[in-house]
């Protein structure tokens, strides 16, 4: 019996449980892949932001990489080390804010840049740290399927192209950022390369560091680590003087924990099984809907099908639906060995990256808390929420 099962009845439901052996395990693979290729990998906020776990981080990484004025201050204020912060544009309100939080800086555009240089230049005049400054590049080329999650779509908003950047780099530009993989593997990466060695390879030798983004997910189960380290090797080789940087979020959280659920109540229409749990798709696994992805069920055969047919076929054959008030907040099909019962636990796999930091409270559904199962077995809540949370983002 594994330890979340054998520990089941310590955990409220609904519950995003953290196991930090498997935390560990990923870590572990992170520094490895750091320490054999020379590059520095970091913690994307965006991803996981957990901060009560940040002191078993600490033990295997040094920085994390912020987008916003409030994952800056967590970077400085929890984690202990200032920020690599990117942010699509940085308002005049919170800008100095974020300089006092942050140890690199990338700005998305020239025009941002120009904006905000001279209060980093002054900035930098009173700090022993001086804030190193960054331009986010568009390769114009990359692997993501999915339209919503794709950087360097048509028309994107994100990053200068190679034609718009002058042969001479604007003063103290020190750094590169290039953004263009989720959950990709390291030949998606070898293909990238190319691609922005052709198009920004000529800057190279105004640079001192090339951040190559996040959705590096070297933790799953296929990813070719070995040929990661081979790639980013090599990249250092062609560019000695170049500090490479990575900066997943997934990779960390991969397969960490699940979001352990309740039936509430089962209705049947049309000869459809639809299991009500209190959870909800929209409000706590939005990537489920957005992506879309099938997550997996812990005692249960995904059903690769939305089709109405197929969920009256076999025997125990549930949609899993949310208990909002959204009619789209459901998933299906799944296929169980044995008619679901109220109260019954359902566990949802991986549920731990990106879906912590993109819940909400529409319908102002309880909140699943957030707990970590330690490796000697013991539980701990972390967080649990009340009515006053959902109140207060209301005032």
């Amino acid at each position: 019996m594994d330890k979340l099962t054998a520990h089941l009845n310590q955990i409220p439901s609904p519950c995003y449980v953290v196991e930090e052996d498997l935390l560990r395990r990923n870590l572990q693979l992170i520094h490895r892949v750091a320490e054999e290729s020379g590059a520095e990998i970091i913690l994307a906020f965006k991803a996981f932001a957990l901060w009560k776990t940040f002191p078993i981080f600490r033990e295997y990484i040094s920085h994390t990489t912020a987008s916003s004025l409030f994952e800056a201050r967590l970077a400085f204020e929890e984690f202990g080390s200032r920020a690599h912060t990117y942010s699509p544009a940085y308002t005049e309100e919170e800008f100095k804010q974020i300089l006092a939080c942050s140890k690199c800086l990338t700005f998305n555009s020239l025009s941002q840049y120009q904006r905000f240089y001279p209060l980093i230049v002054e900035h930098n005049r009173n700090d022993e740290e001086p804030v190193q400054v960054g331009l986010r590049v568009n390769p114009e080329y990359s692997e993501i399927e999915t339209l919503l999650y794709n950087p360097c779509a048509p028309g994107s908003r994100f990053g200068v192209m190679a034609a718009d950047l002058p042969e001479r780099l604007p003063e103290g530009i020190r750094g590169f950022h290039v953004h263009c993989h989720c959950e990709n593997d390291s030949y998606a990466l070898e293909r990238t390369l190319v691609h922005i060695e052709d198009k920004f390879s000529r800057w190279f030798d105004q640079i001192e560091w090339l951040n190559l983004g996040g959705g590096h997910l070297m933790t799953r189960k296929d990813y070719d680590v070995e040929h990661l380290i081979g790639l980013l090797k090599g990249l250092r080789k062609r560019y000695p003087w170049l500090k490479v940087i990575l900066e997943p979020g997934s990779a960390f959280a991969w397969q960490t924990g699940p979001l352990v659920a309740s039936v509430v109540d089962v209705v049947e229409n049309s000869g459809v099984k639809t299991a009500i749990l209190d959870v909800s798709f929209t409000c706590h696994m939005p990537d489920c809907l957005e992506m879309p992805y099938h997550p997996e069920v812990r005692g249960a055969v995904t059903i690769e099908s939305e089709s109405l047919d197929d969920a009256r076929k076999g025997e125990h054959i549930y949609r899993l639906g949310g208990n909002s008030c959204l009619s789209g907040d459901f998933m299906g099909l799944w296929q169980f060995d044995h008619e679901l019962q109220v109260g019954e636990r359902i566990i949802f796999e991986d549920m731990i990256h990106y879906t912590t930091v993109k819940t909400n409270m529409f319908n102002g559904i309880s909140h699943p808390s957030i707990g970590m199962l330690h490796s000697d077995g013991s539980f701990q809540l972390l967080r649990s929420f009340s009515y006053q949370d959902y109140r207060d983002r209301m005032d």
